[in-house]
C-alpha cells in the first residue's frame, strides 16, 4: 500500500491507496496559518511535520492495516512558498507561504533587471511577490540576522521529503512555481539568480516528480510507526497533482477547476501556453515532459469560508453547506456584487493591493444575497481566466470540479451558468490532490502509469448551463469587471 500526504493551507490530508492508486481511506490533520496586515502569511514547518506524523499513525490505525503493508510514501504540497534552512536543515524562521505578498520591492528589482515580458517567456510566469524567489529576497533584505543563518531554500513538500529521507531536492512542478526556473532549459535560471543577487548553492537539486528519494531513516520510521524499508517518492506541487487526481494527464482529457482555499482552472498541454496579457501561467507537470497552464485566484474557497464565518453565529463552526444551499436556486442578488480579493489577486489581475468589496449593497439584501454574491464573484473572476485561456487558443468545452467546494450542488450550478459550459463533479473531490500524489508515487515505484488516473475518479454529476441565465450572467460579468476597474486606483492609493 501507499500513503500520500497533501500539505494544504489549512491542514495535511493523508490518504491510503492500494498499488493501483485506488483510495482506501483518508485522514485530515489541521494546523494554523498566521495572516496579518501588510500581506503577511506564514506557517511553522514543524506543524507540517507533526501533522504528517499524526496523520500517518491515524490513517494506519483507522484503516486497520499493518504498518508492514505500507511500502511507499509520496508528498504533494502547497506551492510558491519559502522555507529557509540552516546548515543542518532546520528552519531559521516560519515558512512564508503562497499567500504572502510582502515582496513587492523585490519584484520590482527583478522587473527592472529582467523586463516583465522576457521574464514571463523565460519562466512561464510573470514576476510577482507571491513567488518563492521574491520571498527569499525579502528575508535577505529585511531580516539580516536571520539571513546570516540561511544556507538552503526549499518549498513545503521538499521540507517533508527532507525529514523523511535526509535528502534535500525539489521536483520540476514546484521548481516552476518559484520564479527562478528556466522552463525551457529545465534548470535554475542563472539570469534570475544574478538579478536576484542569490547564490545558486541556496537552491535544491531538481529531480522528476516520480524519483524515488530513498527510504526512511530510523528516526523518521520510529516517528511514523512505519518500517524503515518504506520508499519515499519525491512528489510535486498541489496544482499539478490535482490535475492528475482529476484524471487529466494529457491534452485530450479536458480541464478542471479546483475549488480549494485558493481556486484555479487548469489543463494539460505538451508545451507552455503564454497569454499576451500575462494573465495566466504555466507549471511543469508531474507527468514528465508535459505542462499545466493554470490561472489561480488567491481567495476562491477562502472567500466562501470567510463569508460563512462572518454569517454564522459560531464562527469556529460555520455552516457553509447550509448557507450555500440557501444561496442556490433562484436567488437573485439584485445588483449586489462581491470582488473576491481578500488576499490580493494573482490571475487575472496580478495585483497584491486588490481587496475584497461588496458593491451595490442595499438595505434589503439578506444573508442569502451576500452568500450568493460571494459564490458568483469567484465564478466571475474565474470566467475572466477562462476567457484568457480561450484568447490564447485553448478549448475549454467542459470543466471537471474538485476541491472542497465541489461538494456543493448549488455552487457548481452557479458556475455552469456563469461559464456557459457543463461543470462535472467527480467521485473524489477533497482528496484529488492526494490521489494525484498517490498515482505519481505508484508510477515512481513502478506499479502503474499515469493513464491509471483516468479510471480512479469518475464523473458522478453534471451541471448543464441554462442559456437564459448564462446570457444574463454575461452582462453581469461585464459589470463585475467594471467594478474592479473602477476600484483599482483606490486599491493602489490605499496600499
Amino acid at each position: 500500500m501507499l500513503i500520500a500526504h497533501d500539505l494544504g493551507t489549512t491542514g495535511n490530508k493523508a490518504s491510503l491507496h492500494d498499488d493501483t492508486g485506488r483510495l482506501l481511506a483518508s485522514v485530515t490533520v489541521s494546523y494554523p496559518a498566521h495572516f496579518a496586515a501588510g500581506g503577511i502569511a506564514e506557517q511553522y514547518p514543524g506543524h507540517w511535520w507533526d501533522a504528517v506524523v499524526s496523520a500517518t499513525r491515524s490513517l494506519v490505525e483507522r484503516a486497520e492495516v499493518q504498518p508492514s503493508e505500507v511500502t511507499g510514501l509520496v508528498v504533494s504540497g502547497q506551492m510558491m512558498g519559502a522555507v529557509l534552512l540552516d546548515g543542518d536543515g532546520r528552519p531559521v524562521r516560519p515558512a512564508i507561504i503562497w499567500a504572502d505578498t510582502r515582496a513587492a520591492a523585490q519584484e520590482r528589482e527583478l522587473s527592472d533587471a529582467l523586463g516583465d515580458e522576457p521574464a514571463y517567456r523565460l519562466l512561464g510566469h510573470r514576476l510577482n511577490p507571491t513567488y518563492s524567489v521574491e520571498k527569499v529576497m525579502w528575508v535577505r533584505d529585511n531580516e539580516p540576522d536571520v539571513w546570516r543563518r540561511v544556507r538552503r531554500f526549499c518549498v513545503a513538500k521538499d521540507y517533508i521529503v527532507l525529514r523523511l529521507t535526509g535528502r534535500l531536492a525539489t521536483d520540476r512542478s514546484d521548481a516552476s512555481g518559484t520564479n527562478a526556473y528556466d522552463q525551457f532549459a529545465g534548470t535554475w535560471s542563472s539570469a534570475v539568480l544574478d538579478a536576484a543577487r542569490l547564490d545558486a548553492s541556496l537552491f535544491p537539486e531538481i529531480v522528476d516528480s516520480v524519483t524515488v528519494m530513498g527510504t526512511l531513516p530510523p528516526d523518521a520510521a520510529d516517528a511514523l510507526g512505519l518500517p524503515a524499508e518504506v520508499r519515499v517518492v519525491m512528489g510535486g506541487g498541489d496544482g499539478p497533482m490535482a490535475a492528475v487526481g482529476s484524471g487529466i494527464v494529457a491534452p485530450e482529457d479536458g480541464a478542471y477547476v479546483c475549488l480549494g482555499t485558493s481556486s484555479w482552472i487548469s489543463f494539460a498541454t505538451d508545451a507552455p501556453l503564454h497569454d499576451p496579457h500575462r494573465r495566466t501561467f504555466t507549471f511543469d507537470n508531474v507527468v514528465p515532459g508535459s505542462f499545466v497552464p493554470t490561472a489561480t485566484m488567491q481567495a476562491g474557497g477562502a472567500s466562501v469560508q470567510w463569508i460563512s464565518e462572518a454569517l454564522s453565529s459560531d464562527p469556529t463552526r460555520p455552516d457553509t453547506a447550509a448557507l450555500t444551499a440557501d444561496a442556490g436556486g433562484d436567488v437573485d442578488t439584485d445588483g449586489l456584487y462581491f470582488l473576491p480579493y481578500l488576499l490580493g489577486e494573482r490571475s487575472p489581475y496580478w495585483n497584491p493591493d486588490a481587496r475584497g468589496a461588496f458593491v451595490g449593497i442595499a438595505r434589503h439584501h439578506t444573508r442569502a444575497h451576500l452568500m450568493r454574491a460571494v459564490l458568483e464573484g469567484v465564478g466571475f473572476n474565474l470566467l475572466t481566466c477562462i476567457q484568457a485561456f480561450r484568447a490564447a487558443g485553448a478549448t475549454l468545452d467542459r470543466i471537471d470540479a474538485v476541491g472542497g467546494g465541489a461538494q456543493s450542488d448549488a455552487w457548481l450550478s452557479i458556475l455552469a451558468d456563469i461559464w456557459g459550459v457543463p461543470v462535472r463533479r467527480r467521485t473524489i473531490v477533497s482528496e484529488a490532490n492526494s490521489l494525484g500524489a498517490a498515482v505519481t508515487g505508484a508510477v515512481g515505484l513502478g506499479l502503474t502509469d499515469f493513464s491509471a488516473a483516468r479510471s480512479l475518479s469518475e464523473v458522478t454529476a453534471e451541471f448543464t448551463p441554462d442559456p437564459h441565465r448564462h446570457s444574463a450572467y454575461a452582462q453581469r460579468h461585464a459589470r463585475f469587471s467594471a467594478a474592479y476597474d473602477a476600484l483599482e486606483p483606490w486599491f493602489t492609493e490605499g496600499a
